[in-house]
Formats: C-alpha cells, sequence, structure tokens
C-alpha cells in the first residue's frame, strides 16, 4: 500500500529516485540506520522487469540484509554455473562457480524480478522508508550541498508537488534521472547495442542438478541470453549490433523470434517451447553518467553506468553501490567531509565496475571467445575470469585476480596473431538468414 503524500514543506534527510533491488536497498540501509527517507517510484510494484539473473557475490550481501528471509516465496532457482555455445554448433562449454579462484560463494539463483524487486521494496518500507509508488520524479528544482528540490507527478501526472531532502539518491535505472539533468549521460561507442526480451516457457535445459544455469549463445554479430526462472518458465533474450538489427528488417518487437529461428543451438532448445507474443525492447544500454557523486547527489547501480548485460551484473553493481552510497550519506551526516566521502564512493564504482566493463569489450573480440571456450589455461586464468563472472571483485579484485586478468589479456593479444588454441568463427544472424529456402528454419510458434 502506498503511503500518503508528505506535506511539501517537509524536507526529508533523504530522497531515492527509483525502487528497484538498488534504491530499495539504499533505502532500507538508511530508515534503518534511523533517517527520514523517501522513496518516489515512478511504477506500482509488482511490475515486470528483465534481469533475472544473480550473482554468486550478491548472496552474502542478501543475507547480511536480512533480504534472504522470503525468498523462498520468490520464484526462483538454483543457479551453479554458467554454459557457454556457439550459435551454429551443438556442443557447449559448462563453467562451475566451484571452480573459481575465489569461492566464497559457490552458488547462487535466479528469480523472477517482479516479485524479488517488489519483496526488496516492501523490507525497505518495513524498516521505515516512506514509499511513494506510482509518482514519477519530473525536474531537479534544486541539486546542491544545502539540499535538493525535486518536482514529483503523481498519479495521471498532471498533478505535481516538491519533494525536499537533503540529499538525493539516484536510483533510477536507465532513466537516469540526475545524468540527464547533468547532461553527463555518455553512450558508449564501441557498445551500442538494442537488447529484445521476453519469457518463454518449456524451454529445454541442462541435465538435473544444472538445469538452472543460464546459457549464453554466441553469433557474430549478437548473442542470446537463455536464463531459467522456475519449474517451466524461462527468460531469452538476443542482444544484437545495431547495425545488424538495422538490416534485419524486421519489427523491433518480433526480432526475438526472427533471431531464434536463425540460431540452430538455440532453436533446438525451443523446439517445444511456447514463444512469448511479441518481445521486449532495450537500445544503447551501455553508458556511464560521470562523476557518480556530487554536491547533494549519489548516484547508484545503472543511473550512474550500465554494463552490456552479458555476464548479469546489474542488481550485484547496483545493491553493492547503494550500500556504499548510503554509507557515505551516514559519513556525511556524522561530519565527514563531503567530497572526501563523494571520491570514496567513486572509486568503489570506478573499481568494482572496471572488470566487468574490460569483460564485456573482451567478449565481443574473436580471440577471448576462442581462449574462454577452451576451458583452461595456465596459472588458473580461467578460474580467476570464473570469480570475476561470479561478482567477487569488490570493493576492488584482489592482486591474485588482477594479475590473472592481465595475463588473460596478454594472451589473448597473442591469439589474435599466432593462434594459441584453433580459431573458431562464429556465424553471422544475417548470414543464416540468407540460407536456401530448403534449409532455413520456418517461423517459430508464437503463443496465443
Amino acid at each position: 500500500m502506498t503511503t500518503a503524500n508528505p506535506p511539501e514543506s517537509h524536507r526529508h534527510d533523504a530522497v531515492v529516485v527509483g525502487g528497484g533491488p538498488t534504491g530499495a536497498t539504499a533505502a532500507l540501509v538508511l530508515a534503518r540506520a534511523g533517517l527520514d527517507v523517501a522513496v518516489v517510484e515512478r511504477a506500482r510494484f509488482p511490475r515486470f522487469h528483465v534481469g533475472e539473473s544473480l550473482l554468486p557475490g550478491n548472496m552474502p550481501l542478501l543475507r547480511e540484509l536480512g533480504l534472504d528471509e522470503g525468498l523462498h516465496r520468490v520464484p526462483h532457482i538454483l543457479k551453479r554455473g554458467v554454459e557457454f555455445a556457439w550459435g551454429h554448433e551443438e556442443e557447449s562449454q559448462l563453467f562451475s562457480f566451484a571452480d573459481g579462484l575465489l569461492v566464497a560463494e559457490a552458488t547462487t539463483i535466479n528469480v523472477e524480478r517482479a516479485p524479488f524487486d517488489a519483496h526488496l521494496l516492501a523490507a525497505a518500507r518495513a524498516a521505515g522508508a516512506r514509499v511513494d509508488e506510482g509518482a514519477a520524479a519530473r525536474r531537479i528544482l534544486r541539486l546542491d550541498d544545502d539540499g535538493v528540490e525535486v518536482a514529483v507527478a503523481d498519479g495521471d501526472g498532471r498533478a505535481e508537488r516538491t519533494v525536499r531532502a537533503r540529499i538525493l539518491l539516484d536510483a533510477s535505472g536507465q532513466t537516469t534521472f540526475v545524468g540527464k539533468h547533468l547532461g553527463s549521460r555518455r553512450v558508449l561507442p564501441d557498445l551500442r547495442k538494442v537488447a529484445y526480451f521476453g519469457h518463454f516457457r518449456n524451454v529445454d535445459r541442462l541435465p538435473r542438478g544444472r538445469e538452472g544455469d543460464p546459457t549464453l549463445v554466441m553469433m557474430r554479430d549478437g548473442w542470446f541470453w537463455s536464463i531459467p526462472l522456475d519449474a517451466e518458465r524461462t527468460s531469452i533474450g538476443l542482444v544484437l549490433d545495431q547495425e545488424a538489427a538495422r538490416l534485419a528488417g524486421v519489427a523491433p518487437d518480433r526480432m526475438l523470434a526472427w533471431g531464434i529461428a536463425r540460431c540452430p543451438f538455440l532453436r533446438r532448445r525451443t523446439a517445444a517451447a511456447i514463444f512469448p507474443p511479441s518481445n521486449g525492447v532495450a537500445a544503447d544500454f551501455s553508458y556511464r553518467c560521470e562523476p557518480y557523486a556530487g554536491p547533494g547527489y549519489f548516484l547508484v547501480g545503472d543511473a550512474a553506468t550500465f554494463v552490456d548485460p552479458i555476464f548479469s551484473t546489474g542488481i550485484c553493481l547496483g545493491m553493492m553501490g547503494a550500500v556504499k552510497a548510503a554509507e557515505a550519506v551516514l559519513a556525511i551526516r556524522a561530519g565527514a567531509d563531503p567530497e572526501r566521502a563523494r571520491r570514496r564512493y567513486v572509486r568503489f564504482v570506478e573499481h568494482g565496475s572496471a572488470p566487468f566493463f574490460r569483460l564485456v569489450r573482451q567478449y565481443y573480440d574473436p580471440a577471448f571467445r576462442d581462449l574462454l571456450m577452451e576451458g583452461r589455461g595456465p596459472l588458473g586464468i580461467h578460474r580467476a575470469v570464473l570469480s570475476v563472472l561470479a561478482g567477487f571483485v569488490f570493493p576492488r579484485p584482489v592482486f591474485a585476480l588482477r594479475w590473472r586478468l592481465r595475463l588473460f589479456d596478454f594472451l589473448v593479444a597473442c591469439q589474435r596473431h599466432f593462434r594459441l588454441v584453433p580459431p573458431r568463427q562464429a556465424r553471422s544472424l544475417l548470414e543464416m538468414a540468407a540460407v536456401g529456402a530448403g534449409v532455413e528454419p520456418s517461423r517459430p510458434p508464437l503463443e496465443q
């Protein structure tokens, strides 16, 4: 139930824009510390959201915050690792988190985001945060160390009120509320992609014991994810180069079915599946909004920076950053120098996100894919990559990870010239679409 609107003259200790996992975590930490926190969330929960795979690095934080209690009521499935596959081949490579260099946690879960997000937001409300759902943050009227003011539209958007606070935590996700206000949102030109996604039923999975592991399927001009959510449902998405999406000439809401029909590996997995009637779309989703903190504000989660979702880093980066931003706010309240607190937070975000950005960029390099799919390498480098994929990079990667990642970088560079392992040429979805009529797969059946 949404709380009543507070009077406009009231000034909160903090206002959090966005009630997803990042915003809910920040509000929870601040409210438990006794602060007066207002959460402004434009949607009414539960609501659909993509991004269902958690990292093992998430689990200790969920327990520390007491958020693991009640997760049994959220549709989920156990995840022990990840499967990588070439889209035009039958074989795949299965990795286990238990084989990582750092194994603080060997398992995690995939969750249905709607009830998971609602669970976290309810915990923030129970801690004392004033949660206002169905209220959209429209404009920033004031943003400095002396206070912030945000124009908020209620209900149908015609009535506005002003929310005042000492500080603003932007957890608005890809809306990047503060980033757009400051003009600091910068799309990364080398990662301009479009994502198409939906929920399917009866998709074939890995054998028992590994049936919850996500599958990443690689093509030359894009890649697919397949993430089991529960006993029946699977989240499937296609991330495609923007130019390939343009050349395909397919309606955006039909692109996912088009891609699956041209990917033999995933076509086999979905042969008996029930497809959604259409797919969702998200574009230009790799960006930064620097600086991540400034006078009157902290940017948390996707409102600060968003990494291509190959390795399911969003919730982990968001929740870890939310705790650190909340701690910075509390330190400032206790008399710490605001500028120093902001610098510490910015370093945390930079150090935590850098390994993921590096791996994402390498993922699109054929040489990196060749070495990754080899499944093993000298001095535990594959084990180090696994630990990064598991999320064990906070507050920054330990030295044992850093030097192995650098070695992996060097070997990737060598592979481009000397072929340390046999090179594998990924096929293009556009090429697969050009196959003759007698070979090209028919369109998958759509759920009515």
